[in-house]
């Protein structure tokens, strides 16, 4: 990650940093639970923090898989909106926003500017911003380690021909060595006897630069700090533990709203409660608050814009949760399928199915179905992403859980490309057979789905089947554009004779919600009876967003 006098920063170098990162935190993730105290002893701040950086992790690349061509610029952003969309909790909302800070700082570099002082700025914008999200900022956490690696890095910059490695160098060791003084700043920890689990999260990021960088692989803290598990007090001391007098909700929303209704959101949400984190910007936010009165919390967001993606966990019945998450208490089989519309989600549901909401604009991140594994209390468990760029996403959370649980839990994910192919899938699932077996089923059954869908094009482009203009109908076929027309149906109706060009038995059309009344699936269906009298065909309502159709053959 050099400046044009040695190298430059390239997207493949962005990339093997998400990876390390992400990898890095995945295997500390544990490690960093346990160290969980402060401020609220729920052990998840290594899940958080791993999570947020996989959310980032799974954006950039699919994008990168999608445009090959694409600039660091647009990668970095990428990145650090995935990981603002998937941040989780206290630690995981101010990590995005550290990131967040790295990559602006780094997208605006001049040609000009060396790529020390670059790298050394971004440390030290990392450092302003993510004390300047934070309600009431307090030392000995993750703030006063990043800080202290973004002293180091600006002051190892000035030196004549230093370059960015030996800064992240400067700066994951006194990352390291800020990690070892937290207990000196922050009570709670000393009487634990542990270090910041945010702070170590941070080292582990820095030190995973710092290996990008230069190939080495920094020695981290060790015993007795950073290995020891911590057992979760059953009350809560003051400063941020379980009891009566602390806040009894975490309320995370996103929130979309103007940057100027911001520091009055802040204004309303401070006397709640404690641990406001409110990151983000050029309107969408996210907000993370522990409260008493949740419905205060979020009226506060209403009143400066539109809160989404509203999450509300009660500390003491996460404690129940983790309880359903042990081995001994999962038992049976369940599909989790994600589901693009609230028809399809009720289809899904009514076949037996755990759903967790996505499709085009709110793909679930890799914490969603996380969530929705861990607690669905199987000990088998089938997940049909239903869409491509979900695919990963959910083999990460799979992978998670698995560690997590170990032999307790078997976990399959089936590669179902398209809502159509979930559907296909859950139809021939049977709990009462072996799970080698249905897994096996399930997944024939998908592949041998051909899926099609007609959508409306946004703007000019060059697909497949040639140009098309806004506002052309656009005919899918096994995930690539294969029509381009004027007429929804006339598009349809093609789309359905090549997905039965080579024969099927049954065609299944699912109405978008731009076909609320299912006139256009009804037409459609009508075609097939009349065109290809030996095909069945079934149609539902699916309210999925952006496709007036879905359609499969089998």
């Amino acid at each position: 990650m050099e400046t044009p006098r040695g190298g430059v920063i390239t997207v493949e170098v962005v990339l093997r940093f998400v990876d390390l990162a992400t990898d890095a935190l995945a295997a500390a993730r544990e490690e960093i639970d346990a160290l969980n105290v402060f401020p609220v002893p729920d052990g998840d701040t290594g899940t958080n923090m791993y999570l947020t950086v996989s959310a980032g992790r799974d954006a950039i690349r699919g994008v990168v898989e999608a445009d090959h061509d694409l600039e660091v610029g647009a990668a970095l952003a990428t990145f650090s909106r995935g990981a603002l969309l998937g941040a989780r909790g206290n630690s995981g909302v101010i990590l995005s926003e550290m990131l967040g800070a790295i990559a602006r700082r780094i997208s605006q570099a001049g040609p000009d500017e060396r790529n020390a002082r670059v790298m050394a700025a971004a440390l030290h914008e990392a450092a302003e911003a993510s004390y300047a999200a934070v309600g009431t900022p307090v030392e000995g956490t993750m703030l006063s380690v990043i800080r202290a690696a973004a002293g180091a890095a600006v002051a190892s910059a000035e030196g004549p021909g230093t370059r960015a490695r030996d800064v992240f160098a400067v700066a994951a060791a006194a990352a390291r060595e800020a990690l070892a003084r937290t207990p000196e700043q922050l009570p709670t920890l000393a009487a634990a006897g542990v270090v910041d689990a945010g702070g170590r999260g941070v080292s582990v990021i820095l030190d995973a630069a710092e290996t990008v960088l230069t190939g080495r692989r920094p020695v981290p803290v060790t015993s007795p700090l950073g290995t020891r598990h911590i057992p979760v007090p059953a009350t809560r001391p003051a400063g941020g533990d379980l009891s009566a007098e602390g806040p009894s909700y975490e309320v995370m929303y996103l929130l979309d709203a103007d940057d100027a209704a911001v520091p009055a959101l802040r204004e309303a949400l401070a006397p709640l409660g404690d641990s406001l984190v409110v990151v983000g910007g050029d309107g969408l936010w996210n907000v993370h608050v522990h409260v008493d009165d949740v419905g205060a919390a979020i009226e506060a967001g209403i009143g400066a814009g539109r809160p989404h993606r509203i999450r509300v966990t009660h500390f003491a019945e996460q404690v129940e949760a983790a309880r359903a998450r042990t081995p001994s208490t999962r038992t049976g089989r369940r599909v989790i399928a994600v589901a693009a519309g609230d028809g399809l989600a009720r289809l899904f549901e009514a076949a037996g199915a755990v759903v967790v909401r996505g499709g085009p604009g709110q793909r679930p991140s890799t914490g969603d179905l996380l969530e929705a594994i861990t607690t669905c209390g199987a000990a088998e468990v089938v997940v049909l992403p239903n869409d491509a760029d979900s695919v990963r996403a959910a083999e990460t959370a799979a992978r998670t859980a698995e560690a997590d649980l170990g032999s307790a839990l078997r976990i399959a994910v089936i590669p179902t490309h398209a809502q159509v192919t979930g559907l296909a899938a859950i139809a021939v699932h049977e709990p009462g057979r072996a799970f080698d077996q249905d897994v096996l089923e399930m997944t024939a059954t998908a592949r041998h789905a051909r899926q099609g869908a007609v959508t409306v094009a946004a703007r000019q482009a060059i697909t497949m089947a040639g140009p098309c203009e806004p506002g052309d109908v656009l005919g899918v076929v096994a995930g690539d554009f294969a029509v381009v027309g004027p007429d929804l149906l006339e598009v349809a109706r093609d789309v359905v004779d090549r997905l039965l060009a080579g024969g099927g038995e049954l065609v299944t059309i699912v109405a978008g919600e731009d076909d609320a009344e299912g006139t256009l699936a009804t037409r459609c269906a009508a075609y097939v009876e009349e065109h290809h009298p030996a095909v069945d065909v079934v149609v539902y309502d699916g309210g999925q967003p952006r496709y007036p159709l879905l359609i499969s053959a089998e």
